[in-house]
């Protein structure tokens, strides 16, 4: 694959999911995964969202590096890294006042969208991610099978902080998100992208 194209399709992955995430944070809303418990985290502290989906990614790049390989992990951490940028540029420079549920059906389609393409490019956007990536090469689970269950967890863990309409909501954007990723997310072929074991 050419160099040039890969990480031009990572930057635009990264600038959908981006875009997807501030439409559902602008309405209140929740995504699955570590942008999830970010969401969820900006209700407590004084961190903003790109500060703290960097921050809680830091411990995923260990899994990363030392079972899905170097090359992976420095991706992901470019995706983290440019996300948690686009993510403080759309907060300062980008306002918005949307419908609850056509944030919630835009932010679940462009970020499983955005997360498709980085998943065809072998990277990720880290915590979920890159467990769904691991799984699916490991033992060959479908990486929509595993973002469905973090939307569950994320979804009872929001109970606390949100009310009824902005979680039914959210669980709107989750369907749409999983339902992208389950239709369109083709795994790779497990031998060129090997899992590398973790020696005891």
């Amino acid at each position: 694959m050419n160099i040039t194209h890969r990480w031009l399709s990572i930057v635009e992955g990264c600038l959908l999911v981006a875009l997807g995430l501030h439409i559902l944070n602008s309405a209140g809303l929740l995504i699955s995964g570590t942008a999830g418990v970010g969401m969820i985290l900006l209700r407590v502290t004084d961190l903003s969202f790109g500060q703290l989906f960097f921050i809680l990614n830091i411990p995923f790049y260990i899994l990363a590096w030392y079972t899905l390989g170097r090359d992976f992990t420095f991706r992901t951490f470019f995706s983290i890294s440019l996300l948690s940028a686009l993510s403080e540029l759309m907060n300062h420079y980008v306002s918005l006042s949307i419908n609850p549920i056509l944030a919630a059906t835009l932010g679940g389609l462009l970020v499983g969208f955005g997360l498709i393409i980085l998943f065809r490019h072998n990277s990720s956007l880290g915590g979920v991610n890159i467990l769904a990536v691991y799984l699916e090469r490991r033992f060959e689970i479908h990486a929509g099978k595993t973002t469905l269950i973090a939307d569950i967890c994320v979804l009872i863990a929001a109970v606390v902080f949100l009310d009824l309409s902005s979680l039914m909501y959210s669980l709107i954007a989750f369907l749409f998100l999983s339902s992208v990723v389950g239709r369109y997310h083709r795994p790779p072929k497990w031998a060129q992208i090997p899992v590398i074991e973790i020696k005891r």
